[in-house]
């Protein structure tokens, strides 16, 4: 149940720095890139199914209300001015009821209103002279988006995340939370020109909000990657790690960090991260390179010589073995998002 997802207690003061910096540096670099955002007016009985995609799903529900359902997780109920993000884009269903069988989302009506924002309709089947009032109530309105970070899908923060994380269970934690709902909620009363485009901002923001209010109160496991952090000498070479992931880091320089032998720290490391320091140094290289082949439309010969690979093969086949893809797929994508149409000075072209 979504419940369960952030109840431990705000992140502890005890801490030691090296922690909190790392944090804060993560933190700082996330960003969430609106990639399309649709309001939807949606007449009951209505169900929409969302399918799996790599980037994340954002719902906001404006008026009225609905039910929520993943592969994961029963039923749960959304109440207007209730917002929900899926960080991993993961199958869900959104419903007015629980037992209204489901449409896929793109089999709806989609109107362009300007560049990546949609307006969505979706009527309940034609009913009989009885259901004229149903008919001619005000449709359930429900703003959704998608939106990609600039964080690999594989990076700890990424995998550490639950599947649904509901802006209510944070609210009563960070004031940023309910005050943006707030914003959110005017801007659909008030139905001002404009109002869509302003509320895919708001919800590039919220999404931020909701993420950085989980790392503040939702992580304090005892194990794991943000617990590593939390290790006073452990974190120090995580912090090290990812403040240069080109660097050509060695066991025994990281070894150095932590004033520790060879064989102690990678035994600490291994039993604190939950990997082997070779292996989690080559994690965080491939993320990097994704990062520089996908959004900076780096060559990847050019990323093999910068992490400090011999050869462009060697590269590519560590590439493979951890994204699950050749660096040529990462490249794809890049050019892929190169050729999408953009608005600039009034004219439509390409990037």
């Amino acid at each position: 149940m979504l419940d369960r997802l952030s109840k431990p207690s705000r992140l502890d003061t005890s801490d030691p720095p090296g922690a909190r910096d790392t944090l804060t540096r993560i933190l700082l670099g996330l960003r969430l890139e609106g990639v399309e955002y649709g309001r939807c007016l949606l007449r009951p009985p209505w169900a929409v199914a969302f399918p799996a995609q790599r980037s994340a799903r954002f719902h906001f529900v404006a008026r009225g209300g609905g039910w929520l359902r993943t592969q994961a997780a029963d039923w749960v109920r959304l109440n207007a001015g209730d917002a929900v993000l899926l960080p991993r884009g993961s199958f869900h269903v959104l419903a007015s009821a629980p037992d209204v069988p489901a449409v896929d989302i793109h089999s709806l009506a989609h109107v362009s209103l300007s560049d990546n924002i949609y307006l969505v309709q979706g009527d309940a089947p034609a009913g009989d002279s009885a259901d004229k009032a149903r008919d001619t109530a005000p449709p359930d309105v429900l703003f959704c988006g998608s939106l990609r970070f600039n964080l690999d899908p594989l990076h700890p923060l990424m995998a550490m995340m639950p599947e649904v994380m509901r802006a209510g269970d944070l609210a009563q934690r960070d004031p940023t939370v309910p005050a943006l709902l707030e914003a959110m909620e005017r801007e659909v009363a008030l139905d001002r020109l404009g109002a869509c485009g302003i509320l895919a901002r708001l919800a590039d923001v919220l999404a931020a909000s909701i993420i950085r209010a989980w790392v503040e109160c939702g992580c304090s496991d005892s194990t794991g990657w943000i617990a590593a952090l939390r290790c006073p000498k452990v974190g120090k070479v995580l912090a090290a790690i990812h403040a240069e992931p080109e660097r050509d880091w060695t066991v025994p320089m990281l070894a150095e960090l932590m004033s520790a032998s060879r064989s102690s720290f990678a035994e600490a490391f291994t039993r604190t991260v939950g990997e082997s320091p070779a292996k989690y140094v080559a994690k965080v290289k491939m993320f990097q390179a994704r990062r520089w082949i996908t959004q900076d439309g780096m060559r990847i010969a050019a990323v093999a010589n910068r992490l400090g690979y011999d050869s462009e093969a060697s590269f590519s086949r560590a590439f493979k073995r951890i994204i699950g893809q050749p660096p040529s797929a990462a490249r794809a994508e890049h050019v892929q998002a190169r050729g999408t149409v953009r608005v600039q000075d009034g004219r439509r072209e390409l990037a």
